[in-house]
């Protein structure tokens, strides 16, 4: 009988990604492909008006280790936009080799047996689960993608996914997969039903993302694919890497409350008329102290995501608006979000021009690539000289 393991749901949930709530407010209706993310900015922080692109950067960066902020944060203007330093997944080397069969109880209390890995599907709102299989050495076995998994590794395999984020059954059975693995943050469930009931092990995982549940989300990956041993590798590595990464943001920030950067996250889809603030227990509050800022909206006592209003913007007085980058680009960049939202302008952010723009899937994907997220963001906030790639061929 093979040995079941119960994978761990995390001991906090305070900073739940709103990755299904996100979904309720028509990503998938404003997105059918994968965003681009966005090569910034000079010493001033200049980008693209409606967010900069970090496709076609190349080169080299120095590590966030050695880059020192120039300018107090308060002083800078103009808007970044946030590039990772890398966007391709390093994968564990060599390759482990699952031991098969394996059973775990998932996110949902289900037993479910893995007999083979041959043919992975790993599926969610944010690429992150894709992202950790590759990370685990597993990226060869994996036969199609979500939207969300942009990655260069993954670029060239079918997509599983229609109108944005929506499951399709034929475009699944026709790539035969072995095992999926997948949380309730991408849908529709009967579909994931179907594939259970044609013989397809289906292990949900939780769709919560947090920094703390980085090592979590990748050891129950692992399980799962029946390479816990690599999985507690990759953990290892990944929390050494964030822990390494906060020390770098700790002397990048302001050690004085006073003197650091206020934060508000504004989730916006112009198209459809979409303009919410993320607070406290909504995962941006999370992201924002790890960065050494304030989260301003959980200052004014907004919990998970309200409706933007006027009074709450100018209430907060952020220094730095955080948007995803096809938010901005829906609105028509900086001076269309001036326009369309006013009470902006009335804010240090809005009279600066500050605004800070990543990735759809990138900003809020906390997993394997949590260290690239918080070093992209640390210097667009504190350094944004540094955000954009240089070219080894400058002199």
């Amino acid at each position: 009988m093979p040995f079941v393991r119960r994978l761990e749901k995390p001991a906090r949930s305070r900073m739940l990604l709103p990755v299904v709530l996100v979904t309720t407010l028509l990503l998938c209706a404003c997105s059918t492909g994968q965003p681009s993310d966005g090569a910034s900015s000079s010493g001033s922080a200049s980008a693209s008006a409606a967010g900069g692109s970090c496709a076609d950067a190349s080169g080299t960066q120095l590590p966030l280790s050695e880059v020192r902020a120039s300018t107090p944060p308060k002083q800078l203007t103009g808007p970044t936009t946030a590039c990772l330093p890398s966007e391709t997944i390093t994968a564990l080397s060599p390759a482990p080799v699952p031991e098969l069969p394996t059973t775990v109880v998932d996110n949902q209390g289900t037993s479910v047996t893995v007999t083979d890995a041959s043919r992975i599907l790993a599926l969610d709102m944010s690429g992150t689960l894709a992202a950790t299989v590759f990370a685990l050495g597993l990226g060869g076995n994996v036969v199609g993608r979500d939207i969300s998994t942009g990655f260069a590794e993954a670029a060239d395999l079918p997509v599983v996914t229609q109108g944005g984020h929506t499951l399709s059954a034929e475009a699944i059975l026709a790539l035969s997969p072995t095992v999926i693995v997948t949380d309730s943050s991408i849908g529709p469930w009967d579909v994931l039903l179907q594939m259970r009931g044609a013989g397809i092990p289906v292990v949900v995982l939780t769709p919560e993302r947090s920094i703390d549940n980085a090592g979590s989300i990748v050891q129950g990956v692992a399980d799962a694919l029946g390479v816990s041993s690599a999985g507690a590798t990759v953990t290892a590595e990944v929390e050494a890497r964030i822990a390494a990464t906060e020390t770098s943001i700790a002397a990048l920030a302001p050690a004085d409350r006073a003197a650091r950067v206020r934060v508000m996250f504004l989730y916006v889809r112009g198209s459809a008329g979409v303009y919410y603030i993320f607070g406290a227990e909504s995962g941006a509050d999370a992201l924002i102290t790890s960065l050494g800022a304030i989260d301003v909206a959980s200052e004014i006592g907004i919990t998970d995501m309200r409706p933007m209003t006027a009074e709450a913007i100018v209430a907060a007085k952020p220094d730095v608006i955080l948007m995803m980058t096809k938010g901005l680009e829906s609105v028509g960049g900086i001076e269309g979000l001036l326009e369309k939202v006013p009470s902006i302008a009335l804010t240090p952010a809005g009279e600066k021009r500050r605004i800070v723009d990543m990735s759809d899937y990138d900003v809020l994907s906390f997993g394997t690539r949590t260290p690239e997220v918080l070093d992209a963001l640390a210097r667009a906030l504190y350094a944004p000289e540094a955000a954009a790639r240089t070219s080894a061929a400058t002199p």
